[in-house]
């Protein structure tokens, strides 16, 4: 029997992102199931976790959005395609896990909703960056449910 794989930040995950203008819209569904990396995952009391993912977008990032590009080897090995992809610090959906939004790659298989693991030093960039856009108040949290 399959099963949801443990959040561990730099986890990439297939999950139907909600954008913050989406949210600001009013809506509370994704319009599109893309990849995501979880960055943060807190063990609550009685034992849930809670996670918070950053978007992965093909969209050449805007010079007010702060990004890091996915290099393409490790897009290849996580199984992505080989167009540019960045990771965007602006924004990030808090969820808690498992979640209504995850999507697995192969239909009934939760355990496909993971593409696999960040590599350690490009996540501790990933990690950083992330720290600095809430440090500074640039990240756009929307939660979900």
């Amino acid at each position: 029997m399959p099963h949801f794989p443990k959040p561990i930040p730099g986890l990439v995950i297939r999950y139907s992102y909600l954008w913050a203008r989406e949210y600001d819209a009013g809506l509370i569904e994704g319009q599109k199931d893309r990849p995501c990396a979880v960055v943060l995952a807190i063990t609550l009391d009685g034992g849930d976790t809670s996670v918070v993912v950053l978007p992965i977008t093909h969209s050449q990032p805007g010079p007010d959005q702060s990004s890091l590009e996915i290099p393409i080897d490790t897009k290849r090995r996580l199984g992505l395609d080989d167009d540019r992809s960045w990771i965007l610090f602006s924004e990030a959906n808090h969820f808690d896990w498992t979640g209504f939004d995850l999507r697995p790659r192969k239909p009934g298989d939760v355990s496909s909703i993971a593409y696999g693991e960040l590599p350690a030093n490009f996540f501790r960039v990933v990690r950083a960056e992330f720290a600095r856009a809430v440090r500074e108040k640039r990240l756009r949290m929307a939660p979900r449910s």
